[in-house]
């Protein structure tokens, strides 16, 4: 079976998203908004995002799934219910909150066979958290498979400190960007080159030879200013964003607020996020919205890769802008914390009390990290802890867990030997201070850039991270790329396994269940033709 591959109040969706195609124009059906309390229904559906027809595997019937938004400070509650039936995709499934620390609920991560077992089919897990201080861009996902679960998760500041920036910060102003394939995940696993067939700005999008499908539209107001906020929920490639004849200020990366910093284009890797302050003071038209991904012969062409961003009282026409060389574009090294800068520990390399190096390789097709493909367990990682598991001789995949002491800075550095490059690299449970970025040959302690998902750069080069093991339990640290996690590419920090039990809230009954359940399925009942 295939590795898994790895949010009370409405925001209104009036000027939300409408489409073009043709030159035509006319307003989407707009999928609901979930608030922190809700339940969210796994289902098949035949959608046709590009304008090609396949089933698809999706939250609430819609690609993305529907927006959970929240105010700092709630507490959530959230069912997942498992409706899937489509034999040719895999019936069990997991939802991981991307970006929510889940301290002190380390079993609500979502991670198949790392804090739990899948949901099965006909089945529920009720997901209770809480995200303490945290607020920003987050996403929700599949750590199951690549067949279309995934949708923004946003928790909203009353008093974000750099509210003065911005008019407009609402369900209209999510942009997502994603690659969408026409052929399911399980038959796409483990082949060595895997190319989506389009991409898509907030589900819309078109492919080579395909039909003038509809695209997103952005709608704006002149002299208002927005607070766009950018998710890369791909599985695969990253993408250049732009927008034809405007500056983008970033304010945030990965739901930790940053210095303001002006860019006109920037990358933004699978897993990432970004909000950028896009001020309309242009002369009222419409403006291509571009996400190039780094795909071979990837273009413009016939619109696509492409969205529009259109102002009010635009005509309904497709824009006639004309992309351009970014004078502007973002460095990861420019971008620096707006709260409590600075990485902690002992500043200078290889000064914090844990030093870790890791190496990633490929072979045949497979991932390897310090010389270990990483294999899911048939115990989910959680459970072996919980079980009296502690050293890393008796935790398994056995090479793949890294057991790290509480409260102690750790500096990670991760060198890419291997096929694939950049690979985004995530760590569940915190965020990190990236005091090297890659492709960079200085190291910055004092203000770095605090983020979950870090670019690891081209072959050869290597980037450093820190944190604090303040988080007790099993923690994944692995490429967001779906399908370099499916073979292999992971591993699991484990963060003082004798303390997890007494730092975890009372664990529900429900998700003791959940892995019983899960192992006695039949073939037939896992799905994916297995």
């Amino acid at each position: 079976m295939i590795f898994p591959i790895f949010i009370a109040f409405i925001i209104s969706y009036t000027n939300a998203l409408s489409v073009v195609s043709r030159s035509q124009s006319h307003p989407l059906s707009q999928q609901g908004v979930l608030g922190p309390q809700t339940s969210m229904i796994i289902g098949n559906k035949i959608i046709a995002p590009d304008g090609f027809e396949r089933s698809a595997t999706l939250v609430d019937g819609t690609f993305p799934g529907p927006l959970i938004a929240a105010k700092k400070g709630d507490d959530f509650s959230i069912n997942v219910v498992n409706e899937l039936m489509d034999d040719a995709m895999f019936k069990s499934t997991s939802v991981h909150w991307h970006g929510i620390y889940q301290n002190g609920t380390n079993y609500a991560d979502g991670t198949s066979f790392v804090t739990q077992c899948p949901i099965a089919q006909n089945h529920s897990f009720l997901h209770s958290f809480s995200a303490l201080n945290q607020a920003g861009t987050y996403w929700y996902h599949s750590h199951y498979s690549c067949d279309g679960l995934r949708g923004p998760f946003v928790i909203y500041d009353p008093h974000d400190p750099l509210a003065h920036m911005y008019d407009i910060d609402d369900a209209s102003t999510i942009i997502t960007l994603s690659d969408w394939y026409h052929t399911v995940a399980p038959v796409l696993r483990g082949n060595e080159s895997i190319t989506p067939d389009s991409t898509l700005i907030n589900g819309h999008g078109r492919y080579t030879g395909g039909p003038m499908s509809d695209l997103a539209v952005i709608s704006v107001k002149h002299g208002k200013r927005y607070r766009m906020r950018l998710i890369a929920m791909a599985c695969y490639p990253n993408f250049l964003f732009s927008i034809d004849g405007h500056n983008l200020t970033v304010i945030e990366a990965d739901g930790q607020l940053t210095e303001p910093l002006v860019v006109d284009q920037l990358q933004i890797y699978a897993g990432q996020r970004y909000s950028v302050v896009l001020v309309a003071n242009m002369t009222v038209d419409n403006y291509w919205i571009r996400a190039l991904p780094n795909l071979v012969n990837a273009n413009y062409t016939g619109g696509m890769n492409s969205a529009v961003l259109r102002y009010e009282g635009a005509s309904k026409v497709d824009p006639t802008t004309n992309t351009t060389t970014a004078q502007n574009p973002l460095e990861e090294t420019n971008l620096h914390a707006l709260i409590n800068p600075g990485a902690p520990g002992i500043p200078g390399y290889g000064n914090a009390d844990i030093n870790i190096n890791l190496v990633v390789t490929t072979l045949n097709g497979l991932f390897y990290v310090n010389g270990v493909q990483f294999k899911p367990p048939t115990v989910p990682v959680l459970l072996q802890i919980l079980s009296g598991a502690q050293e890393p001789s008796q935790l398994l995949p056995n090479g793949s867990v890294i057991v790290l002491e509480a409260n102690k800075v750790v500096e990670l550095t991760l060198l890419s030997n291997g096929a694939g490059v950049p690979h985004p690299i995530h760590l569940h449970g915190h965020t990190v201070d990236v005091v090297q970025s890659a492709g960079n040959s200085t190291f910055n302690y004092l203000n770095p850039v605090r983020r979950d998902v870090v670019n690891a750069g081209a072959f050869g080069e290597q980037m450093v991270i820190r944190w604090i093991t303040d988080n007790s339990g099993p923690w994944f640290l692995h490429c967001h790329i779906d399908w370099h996690l499916d073979t292999g590419f992971a591993v699991v920090m484990a963060e003082s396994p004798s303390d997890t039990r007494a730092h975890l809230n009372p664990i529900p009954s429900a998700w003791d269940q959940l892995c019983p359940i899960f192992d006695s399925l039949s073939p037939s009942q896992l799905g994916g033709n297995q």
